[in-house]
């Protein structure tokens, strides 16, 4: 049992698992000890508090309702199915703010944003008595005020005995892929979320880079920020050492992120029990996320063996790098991204009939495929779909039945061993045919949008941007297209990525009026190009200059990965019963993505990889905020070592260079949003590197959106 206990305690683990396994635990009321309790910070505790005890498998599932609000349904529909739920216990899930009827002998489990009008309603809950028992969990902390509304509410309708809970949970964040995450949205009135024609919710990089915004709602979006990192660092259970380039957004959320991080260690240290913080601190001044009381001992026990280097959390502001932010991509996950509507992990296809498909962590293709370049991923459906054949041949075979689906009509009794292994293994074929469909029919819709709009003639020029010329921009701009021109979006995008690409003024004035009037002959808004020219020359924004590797996409009719375009036609073209499609995959280029680094990766792999990184990153990173909420407050200005034993902890006494160390664990997180492309590309470079790395922003945002933000930007709106 020591062992088990140990290991979880030391085994790396998701942030998106980190958070799956916290929803889980919340859900579980009737037997909390049964689950690892979430990084959470219990404000009231329940009226009898079971000892902790080894988990048991004959626990009784205790039913419950579960009451969300459009943001915690947000969370959970991340990364929790309706299955999940019904597993957990959960017979009903009800929105807060709905007309919902009394179910006096159920217990009801609340996850809710700690809102004004959340704890009216939820006053209005009690008063009437909807549920046997209410357990209150907010998505984070419950500012002071509020809970002594709550608390009035209760004593004024003396419903104290319904309130088993209240907790705070550090869960605002959404995770759509195992190492990528993005804040929750601020909560929006229960009236904006009733009606649909209320203005979208406004993206950080907006707010944060209009003249019009004030400076109280800068500063409310910094806080909303920096709680949000510190969601996910709670629940990650890391304590990092901060880095942050100064004089921007970044510094600002960095500096208060610290004082966050030294806040709740400061409680950790006055506190005597592990359920009373969010984090349990021994004498080494190490930090490990709240866990059990005995696998907090364990843990605490071997740590000065166990316990390896420090892990970083490197902020940055996205104007270090707008490039990835509009470029093309060929990854599977950045062409869904760009060219399908995909929210919380939902691909909308509409062609040839509208439907939806989730893309989850029990997508095994996605989750393998996700990452990989188009043409990679052509061919491995080819590859499942034959393995497919071969597993359901070998069934039907054995069973003597023609089609696998008529397996589970067969008598048990007449060929016993058989049909016992057919019919296990028949779930488990169903749900791999359902997967490959579900990949098939959204591959469709790819290929269909890359002949259309000529992505991939797109994706080639700019992977080779920086030799590219005015000229050689506008020929691709004019030149004719046997399907068509491009679309004046992506157009647009191709001009921001070259005039991003090039040095200072490497671009006439004359030349970038002409680019600017080829835009505007075919309709595109040229607001998001006058607002990146007005931008780059008031701040000379940081060209995104890729390092390492050639910029040149790798041609070729004979390359490995195009090889399964062929097949992949012939399966689409047989399972649909369309022609064209083979023509249709004939006329995407043959090409691999080069192998660079973005300048995010750059900057990342100088932190926390310094003896591989290059001179031109490494005095970039060099002059960046460095904060270790571990030391104390004082050896932050001395330029001293701090808790943790590492080098130049201090501030600005200590020199760059001496402040260089080695990572292996990391989280990026960019303030104004993260895209698909870079993502990819860390992914890439955190594979070939051994590093363990977690990437998010304040949105997630797909290269169409984040055009109209430069659009809005252009034009003085919000």
């Amino acid at each position: 049992m020591a062992s088990s206990a140990l290991k979880h305690a030391i085994a790396p683990t998701t942030l998106q698992q980190a958070q799956t396994d916290a929803l889980l635990a919340l859900l579980n009321i009737g037997n909390p000890q049964d689950a690892t309790p979430p990084p959470s910070s219990t404000l009231s505790q329940s009226k009898s508090t079971p000892a902790v005890k080894a988990p048991t498998s004959t626990s009784t599932l205790v039913w419950k309702v579960l009451v969300l609000d459009q943001q915690t349904k947000d969370v959970l529909a991340t990364v929790l199915r309706v299955q999940d739920l019904r597993d957990a216990g959960v017979t009903l899930h009800v929105q807060l703010h709905s007309l919902r009827p009394p179910l006096s002998d159920v217990p009801a489990v609340y996850f809710v944003a700690p809102t004004l009008a959340n704890i009216r309603r939820i006053s209005e809950d009690l008063d009437k008595g909807l549920y046997e028992s209410f357990h209150f969990n907010f998505v984070e902390p419950l500012p002071r005020a509020l809970l002594e509304e709550l608390a009035a509410s209760v004593a004024a309708s003396s419903t104290g005995d319904l309130v088993e809970q209240v907790v705070d949970q550090y869960l605002s964040f959404l995770a759509p892929s195992p190492s990528l995450f993005s804040l929750l949205s601020p909560p929006s009135s229960p009236t904006a979320q009733a009606d649909p024609s209320q203005p979208k919710p406004l993206y950080s990089y907006n707010l944060l880079n209009s003249p019009s915004s004030t400076e109280q709602q800068i500063e409310d979006e910094i806080e909303r920020i920096a709680s949000g990192i510190f969601s996910a660092v709670v629940t990650s259970g890391h304590v990092p050492i901060i880095r942050a380039p100064k004089g921007n957004a970044a510094e600002m959320v960095a500096k208060k992120l610290d004082v966050k991080i030294r806040d709740a260690l400061i409680s950790a240290s006055r506190s005597h029990g592990p359920t009373a913080s969010l984090f349990s601190q021994d004498s080494s001044g190490l930090v490990q996320s709240t866990k059990t009381t005995y696998e907090l001992f364990v843990s605490r026990f071997f740590i000065s063996i166990l316990i390896g280097p420090p892990s970083v959390l490197l902020i940055l502001d996205r104007n270090v790098d707008l490039v990835s932010m509009v470029s093309h991509g060929w990854t599977y996950q950045a062409l869904v991204s760009d060219c399908l509507d995909m929210k919380l992990n939902r691909v909308v296809v509409t062609s040839p009939q509208k439907r939806s498909y989730d893309l989850d962590a029990k997508d095994f293709f996605w989750g393998k495929n996700a990452a990989n370049p188009f043409p990679q991923v052509a061919e491995d459906i080819d590859t499942e779909l034959n393995k497919y054949k071969q597993d359901a041949a070998e069934i039907t075979r054995s069973t003597g039945v023609s089609d696998v689906n008529d397996i589970s009509q067969l008598d048990l009794s007449s060929n016993a061993v058989h049909l016992r292994t057919a019919i296990t293994q028949l779930p488990e074929l169903t749900a791999r045919k359902a997967t490959l469909d579900t990949h098939m029919n959204i591959a469709t819709a790819l290929l269909e949008q890359i002949k259309k709009r000529g992505l991939d003639e797109l994706f080639s020029t700019e992977e080779a941007v920086n030799k590219q010329t005015v000229s050689s921009i506008l020929e691709t701009l004019r030149a004719p297209r046997a399907d068509g021109v491009f679309e004046p979006e992506d157009k647009l995008r191709l001009v921001l990525v070259f005039y991003l690409s090039s040095p200072d003024n490497a671009i006439s004035k004359d030349d970038i009026t002409e680019l600017e009037k080829e835009l505007k002959n075919v309709g595109a808004d040229t607001a998001a190009f006058e607002y990146v020219r007005r931008t780059r020359e008031i701040s000379r924004m940081t060209v995104s200059t890729a390092v390492g590797g050639t910029s040149t996409p790798v041609l070729g009719g004979q390359g490995e990965l195009f090889r399964g375009f062929t097949a992949f036609g012939n399966k689409l073209t047989d399972r649909l019963k369309e022609g064209g499609l083979e023509n249709l995959i004939s006329g995407v280029k043959n090409f691999l993505p080069a192998n660079k680094l973005l300048p995010v990766t750059r900057l990342t792999e100088a932190l926390m990889d310094s003896s591989a990184a290059s001179n031109q990153s490494l005095q970039e990173t060099d002059e960046y905020l460095f904060l270790d909420p571990r030391a104390h407050r004082h050896a932050q200005g001395l330029g001293v070592s701090g808790a943790s034993g590492g080098p130049g902890v201090g501030g600005a006494s200590s020199t760059g260079r001496a402040r260089r160390m080695a990572f292996t664990d990391g989280m990026v997180f960019v303030v104004g949003g993260a895209s698909y492309v870079e993502y990819g590309n860390l992914e890439e470079w955190a594979a070939k590197t051994g590093k363990r790395l977690m990437y998010g922003g304040t949105e997630i945002v797909d290269p169409g959106s984040f055009v109209g933000v430069l659009q809005d930007l252009g034009k003085g709106t919000l």
